[in-house]
C-alpha cells in the first residue's frame, strides 16, 4: 500500500515527481552524495558561488534517460535546466527570507481534486481532510520507509512550489498597470490605420553599385558587440559512409523469405539425413514457426485495416484465411504475412454530439443543465440531426459538449472494449448512416455511424532490410581507406573530390551540442572536437551510433569565446550594410519625387493599398512585416505624405488616409486586469530569465558529458 501506489496516479504528484521532486536536491537538501574521485575535478556547475552536487545531477541525468527514454545529452539538459532553476530561486527565496511551511503545505494539497477525492484521505463524512492526509503519512513512516522517503521528497518539492508562489504573490503585489498605461495599451493594440504606400525595393539598385569593405564589417561587429558574442565553437566537416544494404542484400533477403513459404527439404549435419521442414503456409504451429524466422515475436491481435502499411493493407484483408502474401517491403522491414483469422465488420467509426449534464462523468464544471434538460436538449438536436444528416458536422461544432467537436464530432475507428458498451452496442448493430439517441455515464449521445471494417489476425514473418556482412565489410574498408589517405596526404578535400565523396561542412558547432547535419545523436564527434589534444586539421573515422556506418571528420576551425569572427558572420552583416547603403543611393535617385504619384510613374513602382494595420501585428499587405515602418505611419497626420522611410524589404514613401481609434473604453480596470493575468502565465519564466541574466554561471557539463 505504497504511498506512490495511491496518489502518484493522481494529477497534482505526478506533476510534482515529474516536474520538480525530480530535481528538488536544491531546494530540500534531502539528497545527499560527494563527486567521485576520478576525472574531471570540477563541480558540474557553479552558480553565484554555489556548487550543485555532480553525484546526484549524474543520477537524475540516468534516471531521466531511463524514464523518458532521451538520449544522453538530452537528458543533461533537463536536468540541468530544473538545477539550475531551483538553485537561482533559492538563492532568491533565501535572500528574502521567504520559507513555506505546513500551511502552504495543507493549501497546495487541498487544491488538488485528485487528492481530496481520494477516500483514503476523507473523513467520516466523505470529506477529505488533512489531519487524516497527515496520520496516513505518519503511518507510511512506520510501516512502509521506502515509501516515506519517497513522499519526503514530494514534500519538500511540493514546499518549493509553495515558496515559488510566495514569491511571485509579491512580484504581482508590487506590479501594476495605471489607467493611463492600460488606456495606451488598449490603443496600441486596436487603434488602425489606412495608408497608401510605394515600396521601392532594394533591389531596384544593383549590387555593382554597392562595395562593402571588411573594414566596414569589422566595424559594424565592433559597433553591435553583444549582438555578435558567441560561445566557443567549432567547424568540422565529414564524409559519411552509410551502411545500406545493397540491392543484392534485399534481393537475397526477399529470396529467403520466399524460401519459407512452402514444405522444403534441408540436410541435417547432425544426423547426416534430410529434413522435411514445414512451410509458413503450411504449418500448424504459427507461434513456433513466428518466432524461430522472424525478427519481431508473433503478435496475437486482431488489428483494423488502418493499422497496416497503407500500399498492402487492401492485399492483406483481401487474402483469404490460410492465404500467404509477400514478400513486401514494409518500412524497414521485408514480410511474408498469413491470414490466420477475419471478424467482419468489427472495426466501427461513428461520430457524435454529446449532450452533457451536472453530474454527468467528466461533464465541464460550466455544465449546469440538469439531466432532463439535458434529456429535452438531445432529442431536438436529434430531430436536427436526423431531417438533414449532411449536416451532422455543423450541429456537433455547434451543440456537442464533447473534446471531439472540433473534428464534426468524429470518433475514429474503434473496438469493443474502448468506448461505453451502450454506445458500442448501438454503433455494432445499426448499419452505417444510421443516426440515433444513447445515454451513457457520460451524457446522451447522438451517434451517426459512419463505417464499418473488419479486424484481421495476421501473422508476419519479417526480416529487416539491412546490410550483409560483404556489404558492412566494404563500407568499412572504403571509410578506413579515406580516413588513412586523407591523414597521409593531409588534403581531406582532395581525396573525397577524387573518389567522388560529398564533403559537408558544419559551422559553430558548439560544446554542448550533439546533432550535427546529417548526423543524429553524435556527442562522440563533438566530445573529439572540443577535446584539448585535437588539432585543427585533424581527421578521424567514427562508427555512427544507432543506424550503423561511419563518418570520416575532420576539424576545420577552433573559434574560442567571444566576437564572432568576420568568417562567421559576415555575409549577415554585409547583407545589412548593402541594404543601409541602398537605401542611401535610393533617396538619392528619387529626392526630387515628394508624391506617391510621382514616384508610381516608375515603370518599376505601383502605389499599393493597407486597410487596418495595427501596431501589434504591423503588416502591410503586399510587402510583409515592416513594424519601423508602421510605427511612423502611426506618428503621422491624416493625409500627409511621409518622406522616405527605410524598412526590412527596402525604403517606403508613405501617405496616411485615415487614422481608426478604437472606441474607448468606459472602465480600463477589466482590461488592466485581464492584460496582467494573461501576463503573469509567462511571469515566473520572465523573471527566471532575468535572474539567470545576472548571475555568475560557471557551466561544466561539457567536461563530463
Amino acid at each position: 500500500m505504497a504511498v506512490l501506489g495511491k496518489i502518484r496516479q493522481r494529477s497534482i504528484f505526478l506533476i510534482l515527481v515529474i516536474g520538480m521532486a525530480l530535481f528538488a536536491f536544491v531546494i530540500s537538501g534531502v539528497f545527499d552524495g560527494s563527486s567521485a574521485n576520478t576525472g574531471p575535478t570540477e563541480p558540474i556547475a557553479v552558480v553565484n558561488d554555489e556548487e550543485i552536487d555532480g553525484t546526484f545531477f549524474r543520477q537524475m541525468v540516468e534516471q531521466t534517460e531511463r524514464t523518458y527514454n532521451y538520449s544522453t545529452l538530452q537528458s543533461v539538459n533537463l536536468v540541468w535546466n530544473q538545477a539550475l532553476r531551483n538553485t537561482i530561486f533559492d538563492q532568491e527565496f533565501e535572500k528574502l527570507g521567504i520559507d513555506a511551511g505546513k500551511d502552504q503545505l495543507e493549501q497546495i494539497i487541498s487544491s488538488d481534486d485528485g487528492v481530496i477525492n481520494n477516500p483514503s484521505f476523507q473523513n467520516e463524512a466523505g470529506f477529505f481532510d488533512f489531519g487524516v492526509f497527515t496520520d496516513y503519512i505518519a503511518q507510511l513512516r512506520i510501516q512502509e520507509p521506502a515509501a516515506y522517503e519517497n513522499w519526503k521528497a514530494q514534500e519538500q518539492s511540493i514546499i518549493g512550489v509553495a515558496k515559488q508562489r510566495i514569491y511571485l504573490d509579491l512580484i504581482k503585489s508590487s506590479s501594476g498597470m495605471t489607467e493611463a498605461e492600460a488606456k495606451a495599451l488598449y490603443h496600441f493594440e486596436n487603434d488602425n490605420i489606412n495608408v497608401e504606400y510605394v515600396q521601392i525595393p532594394f533591389d531596384i539598385i544593383p549590387d555593382s553599385l554597392v562595395n562593402v569593405t571588411d573594414a566596414e564589417v569589422k566595424q559594424f561587429i565592433k559597433d553591435h558587440e553583444k549582438d555578435y558574442e558567441r560561445a566557443a565553437n567549432r567547424n568540422l566537416q565529414y564524409v559519411s559512409f552509410d551502411e545500406n544494404p545493397t540491392q543484392d542484400d534485399l534481393a537475397n533477403i526477399s529470396l529467403r523469405l520466399e524460401s519459407l513459404k512452402d514444405v522444403r527439404i534441408a540436410y541435417n549435419d547432425v544426423s547426416k539425413l534430410t529434413d522435411t521442414i514445414e512451410g509458413f503456409r503450411t504449418t500448424k504451429n504459427i507461434i513456433d514457426f513466428v518466432d524461430q524466422n522472424s525478427e519481431i515475436p508473433f503478435d496475437s491481435l486482431y488489428r483494423a485495416r488502418g493499422e497496416f502499411n497503407n500500399e498492402y493493407a487492401d492485399i492483406l484483408f483481401g487474402l483469404e484465411v490460410g492465404e500467404v502474401f509477400g514478400p513486401y517491403r514494409d518500412g524497414s522491414f521485408y514480410k511474408i504475412s498469413r491470414l490466420l483469422d477475419r471478424k467482419e465488420n468489427a472495426s466501427l467509426r461513428a461520430s457524435h454530439i454529446l449532450i452533457a449534464y451536472e453530474g454527468a462523468t467528466r461533464a465541464s464544471s460550466n455544465i449546469t443543465r440538469t439531466k432532463e434538460e439535458a434529456r429535452r436538449e438531445a432529442n431536438r438536436v436529434l430531430k436536427m440531426a436526423r431531417r438533414g444528416k449532411n449536416n451532422f458536422v455543423e450541429l456537433a461544432g455547434e451543440y456537442s459538449d464533447g473534446p471531439t467537436k472540433t473534428r464534426g464530432g468524429d470518433l475514429g475507428f474503434f473496438q469493443e472494449g474502448e468506448m461505453a458498451q451502450e454506445f458500442f452496442n448501438f454503433v455494432d448493430k445499426n448499419r452505417v448512416d444510421r443516426i440515433g439517441l444513447v445515454e451513457t455515464e457520460f451524457g446522451f449521445h447522438i451517434i451517426k455511424v459512419t463505417d464499418k471494417d473488419d479486424l484481421a489476425m495476421i501473422a508476419d514473418v519479417a526480416v529487416e532490410a539491412v546490410a550483409s556482412d560483404e556489404t558492412a565489410n566494404e563500407v568499412f574498408r572504403s571509410a578506413t581507406k579515406f580516413e588513412i589517405e586523407s591523414n597521409d596526404e593531409k588534403d581531406f578535400n582532395a581525396i573525397a573530390e577524387k573518389n567522388n565523396y560529398e564533403v559537408r561542412p558544419v559551422k559553430q558547432v558548439t560544446a554542448l551540442e550533439e546533432n550535427l547535419p546529417g548526423l543524429f545523436r553524435q556527442r562522440q564527434i563533438v566530445r573529439w572536437a572540443f577535446d584539448e589534444d585535437t588539432k585543427i586539421g585533424d581527421i578521424r573515422r567514427f562508427s555512427l551510433a544507432g543506424g550503423g556506418g561511419y563518418a570520416v571528420v575532420q576539424l576545420t576551425a577552433i573559434n574560442q569565446k567571444g566576437l564572432a569572427s568576420m568568417d562567421e558572420v559576415g555575409n549577415e552583416i554585409r547583407k545589412q550594410i548593402t541594404q543601409d547603403k541602398k537605401a542611401a543611393l535610393i533617396e538619392k535617385q528619387f529626392q526630387e519625387l515628394t508624391t506617391l504619384e510621382a514616384l508610381a510613374e516608375d515603370e518599376n513602382l505601383t502605389i499599393e493599398t493597407a486597410s487596418a494595420v495595427n501596431q501589434k501585428n504591423p503588416t502591410l499587405v503586399g510587402a510583409g512585416n515592416e513594424p519601423y515602418v508602421v510605427g511612423a505611419a502611426f506618428a503621422m497626420e491624416e493625409g500627409s505624405v511621409s518622406s522616405f522611410i527605410q524598412g526590412d524589404r527596402g525604403v517606403y514613401m508613405i501617405k496616411l488616409l485615415q487614422k481608426n481609434e478604437a472606441e474607448p473604453l468606459e472602465d480600463y480596470n477589466e482590461f488592466n486586469k485581464e492584460y496582467l493575468r494573461e501576463a503573469s502565465f509567462s511571469l515566473l519564466e520572465s523573471v527566471f530569465l532575468a535572474l539567470e541574466s545576472s548571475a555568475d554561471i560557471d557551466d561544466n557539463r561539457a567536461l563530463y558529458y
